[in-house]
């Protein structure tokens, strides 16, 4: 049975891996050795923080339509990839980050180290917790939400905090230690689910100065405002900069993110390292992908609470034994396909309750798998991916607002064709689709 390394990012859009603009080479490495996906998606999210739902997609296979009060919890009834796992005789380990409440963490891990309970915090000094065998993580300690502003306080599951230590570096040396002292009798299941590139986006000063502010390009869609208010538009998110979006803030944060992304692949790259110094590549699949993308000065965003491409669309490697080499797919997928992926590569049968397809067969050659992709935000925004456009529906306001874009043409999403009548009838059967699908969702 081979092994699985799972590693997830926190925040990371699609396109920095083999950018120009962005130093990846641990990344590009991992792709090198397998198949890189262009169009990874997820289908949006339940949450402003839209991280959770990602994380309860990725380890259920559900769809959003498909999870609980927007993945705060998962239901015994959700079938969850650790869980399958250690019932097939693996080591399940979990590091970092989990969005899904413990009793989930729980069902999923047979041990843990460095686990960070909550959605974002201090990269310097994460409230972690070690790994609980009863699975209760009833120690608790209390924080100021914002020490400068307000006396509030927040309750965190946590057992201790290593000052000091950046998060990706406390996960990357627990991931290490792990594979040092792993079970050498059972095949591994190794999930390191990062905080970076998440703000606040600080890292080692090093990382910075690999970057020339004044270098940094804008991107193409990059607006001082988004055209229109719509429901999410003033999250926390967006709140990180002020309006206008100028082009020298945008520069600013874009060169932290990208700092914070080599920082990141500077931290895989030493996974990477350790895997092949134990001489464990040619027994183990390795996986990156990322829980959601995010906008940094795209359409006048900062966040990722939109169905634009900068949100939805995140980077997804595979790479391992029996995975051809430096291959490239373009048909769309979705990022909670790796959980019948990783069961169907393992020759592990599929749960009913998983809502998503296996992308196996695209190791060899490209293969459409989904012939539509479902968005949502919320209840507030729907949109559809069919043929090479996306129609985005708005609800908020009294009327619902449109946004039709041919991705083919134009993949920034820079020319809306809602009002076109040349494409009156796209927008018209993409409009159906959409109203067909509607359900209110569980948030």
């Amino acid at each position: 049975m081979k092994n699985i390394v799972l590693l997830f990012a926190d925040d990371m859009r699609y396109g920095m891996i083999e950018n120009p603009d962005v130093i990846t080479p641990n990344l590009e490495r991992l792709a090198a050795g397998g198949v890189l996906y262009r169009n990874a998606h997820i289908p949006g999210g339940t949450s402003g923080a839209v991280c959770m739902p990602s994380r309860a997609m990725l380890h259920t296979g559900r769809l959003l339509e498909g999870l609980a009060k927007a993945g705060r919890f998962i239901p015994d009834e959700h079938r969850m990839l650790g869980e399958i796992l250690k019932e097939n005789g693996f080591e399940t380990h979990g590091i970092g980050k989990w969005h899904n409440g413990t009793d989930s963490y729980a069902r999923s891990f047979t041990g843990g180290a460095e686990i960070f309970f909550g959605g974002m915090d201090d990269h310097w000094n994460v409230p972690a917790n070690n790994f609980d065998p009863t699975g209760k993580y009833h120690k608790k300690i209390l924080k100021s939400r914002n020490p400068y502003n307000t006396n509030e306080t927040m309750e965190y599951n946590c057992d201790h905090i290593t000052p000091g230590k950046h998060s990706s570096e406390l996960f990357t040396d627990a991931s290490i230690d792990f594979i040092e002292k792993r079970n050498k009798n059972k095949p591994f299941f190794l999930y390191t689910a990062f905080m970076a590139p998440h703000d606040p986006r600080t890292m080692p000063k090093e990382f910075l100065a690999m970057y020339d502010m004044k270098k940094t390009r804008l991107p193409k869609n990059y607006l001082p405002f988004h055209p229109f208010d719509f429901a999410g538009f003033d999250t926390r998110d967006e709140r990180l900069a002020p309006y206008p979006r100028t082009e020298e803030i945008v520069r600013q944060h874009l060169t932290e993110y990208y700092a914070m992304i080599t920082h990141l692949d500077h931290c895989i790259g030493k996974i990477l390292d350790k895997l092949e110094s134990e001489n464990l590549m040619d027994d183990t699949l390795v996986i990156f992908a990322a829980d959601n993308g995010l906008a940094v000065g795209s359409h006048g965003l900062f966040g990722k609470q939109s169905l634009y491409e900068h949100s939805i669309r995140v980077p997804l490697v595979i790479s391992g034994p029996d995975i051809p080499r430096n291959e490239k797919r373009v048909e769309p997928v979705y990022i909670a396909d790796i959980f019948p992926t990783i069961l169907d590569y393992l020759d592990i049968s599929i749960p009913d309750t998983c809502q998503t397809k296996s992308l196996t067969e695209t190791f060899t050659k490209e293969t459409k798998i989904w012939d539509s992709l479902n968005l949502r935000y919320r209840n507030h925004i729907a949109g559809i991916k069919k043929d090479g456009f996306k129609l985005i529906k708005y609800f908020h306001g009294s009327e619902p607002m449109y946004s039709l874009f041919n991705l083919t043409d134009d993949p920034n999403e820079i020319n809306d064709l809602a009002n076109d009548s040349v494409y009156s009838d796209i927008l018209d059967k993409l409009l159906y689709e959409i109203n067909s699908n509607w359900k209110q969702l569980d948030i």
